[in-house]
């Protein structure tokens, strides 16, 4: 009997082991959170913990990031009230799940693949503030009810271009132009179109407050900004209000177009196109050849969407990288020569050049004139056919014929902000049946010709006797009629 109790006893024991050690493996089974491999730092937060089923979170009790005491029940109002934001959008169901999180002091941070082992329960997961910069954007807060989870970033970045369009004068009837490019050539004086164009990111509607969306422009100084010029567009609807063209700011770009509040534009929503279209003069100090004249810009934009924003202060933000194009002009050099190519510089003459437009007509480029030189320089011109005509011609010499040419050029119509030296490939000049030649320089900003004048001719004259004779005859009649007269005067008398 004493030998039964005792094996009764020793069961009950194992039984009472057994069950001590499956109530601890039940208590410490764990699941895991693994970061993406990023730098991002995400923080977590414990909101709640719970017996998990599924998705499914029972005998729900505070975590050590809840607003309720660590360890106690949750009351069945504040589960009732997150049930409810189930069918809301996820900006309103993080309005509501913030309320019942402190956050601060998360239970870790993680970043680039690593885990942490959590109890089941309720958990946010966040970026930590002020580790996202440049062009990244902050992860819209994560809630999962743990299982493994693997943490899926939840942001996105708007994109920004930068363009330009081309113009042959030429070729091109006005208002013509190419689709918009990285690169173009055009005539000191003109205007010359641009284009900046930001899509809005993808979770536009998880931002709350303010969504600040700035384009900051930087132009080299051979172009000249025209504010007036300035239209702004929602994909192709014109806007004419919710945003400021601010000329010199004081972050040293030339201008910006800034909307304080997207959200203020009804019209905006997740992947519209804002485009703000401009122009710009090319003026007397652009830079000839392959150098050009760049002109970039950039995007700024909110990139918190848990950062509510109020009142006037600039939220957090990001940026994109700068995007350039660029605009090219060239010039051409006449030097004058008298009788050949290898004969003496010309001094005296005056050039006027004119441009032949689409239309066959001519417009007056520039007159040059030289009292004393002997070369005339024409700066500042676009790709194009011209015709040069001699409007002053030296003492002595025959003008010249008009000669009609053409200046060719050849730029890659897209670049990637490097290596601008490379964009302008190649730089010719091409006079109509070969009156003359041009010689491109290495940096391909000019196009130089000679030309000459042939003097004026002495035409032949023959001998003959002058007019001494008449003088002498005249004389002689003058003498014969005088004495006549005397003679018939005294026979008279």
């Amino acid at each position: 009997m004493k030998k039964m109790k005792r094996l009764v006893a020793l069961a009950l024991s194992v039984v009472m082991v057994l069950a001590m050690s499956v109530f601890a493996f039940a208590a410490e089974q764990t699941f895991t959170i693994t970061a993406p491999a990023t730098d991002h730092r995400y923080e977590v937060y414990q909101i709640f913990t719970g017996d998990l089923s599924g998705s499914t979170l029972s005998n729900v009790k505070w975590g050590q990031n809840g607003t309720g005491t660590t360890g106690e029940a949750v009351d069945q109002a504040t589960l009732d009230a997150l049930t409810e934001v189930n069918s809301k959008t996820n900006r309103e169901k993080l309005n509501v799940i913030e309320t019942y999180a402190t956050l601060s002091n998360p239970v870790t941070t993680i970043t680039n693949g690593a885990t942490y082992s959590a109890v089941a329960g309720y958990y946010l997961i966040k970026d930590k503030d002020g580790s996202v910069t440049g062009t990244d954007t902050y992860t819209t807060y994560i809630v999962e009810v743990v299982g493994n989870v693997t943490i899926e970033p939840k942001a996105d970045v708007p994109s920004f271009e930068k363009k330009i369009k081309d113009r042959n004068d030429t070729t091109d009837a006005d208002n013509t132009y190419t689709d918009w490019q990285d690169s173009a050539d055009y005539d000191i004086g003109d205007d010359i179109p641009f284009k900046l164009e930001g899509k809005v990111a993808s979770n536009y509607a998880d931002y709350k407050g303010k969504y600040y969306f700035a384009f900051h422009d930087i132009e080299e100084e051979g172009l000249s900004f025209n504010k007036n010029s300035v239209e702004v567009y929602v994909g192709k609807n014109k806007i004419e209000t919710g945003y400021e063209v601010v000329e010199n700011p004081t972050d040293g770009c030339t201008f910006e177009v800034v909307f304080k509040n997207l959200k203020d534009i009804s019209s905006v929503e997740a992947g519209s196109k804002i485009r703000v279209e401009y122009t710009s003069k090319l003026n007397d100090k652009a830079k000839l050849g392959k150098e050009g004249n760049v002109n970039k810009a950039k995007l700024e934009f909110s990139n918190n969407p848990n950062e509510e924003q109020k009142g006037e202060d600039k939220p957090g933000t990001g940026e994109t990288p700068w995007d350039n194009v660029i605009v090219f002009t060239y010039q051409v050099v006449v030097d004058k020569y008298a009788e050949s190519e290898n004969g003496q510089k010309l001094p005296g003459a005056e050039f006027t050049l004119q441009k032949v437009l689409e239309d066959g007509s001519r417009e007056t480029v520039k007159v040059v004139k030289s009292d004393d030189g002997t070369s005339f320089t024409f700066k500042g011109l676009d790709d194009g056919k011209y015709i040069l005509t001699e409007t002053k011609t030296p003492n002595e010499y025959n003008s010249i014929e008009p000669i009609e040419f053409t200046v060719n050029a050849d730029h890659t119509i897209t670049w990637d902000g490097t290596n601008r030296t490379e964009v302008l490939t190649e730089l010719t000049g091409t006079a109509k049946d070969g009156k003359i030649t041009f010689t491109a320089n290495t940096d391909k900003s000019e196009l130089a010709t000679k030309v000459v004048n042939k003097k004026g001719s002495t035409l032949p004259s023959t001998g003959g006797i002058g007019t001494t004779i008449f003088y002498v005859v005249g004389a002689i009649l003058m003498v014969g009629a005088a004495v006549l007269l005397i003679t018939k005067r005294r026979a008279e008398n």
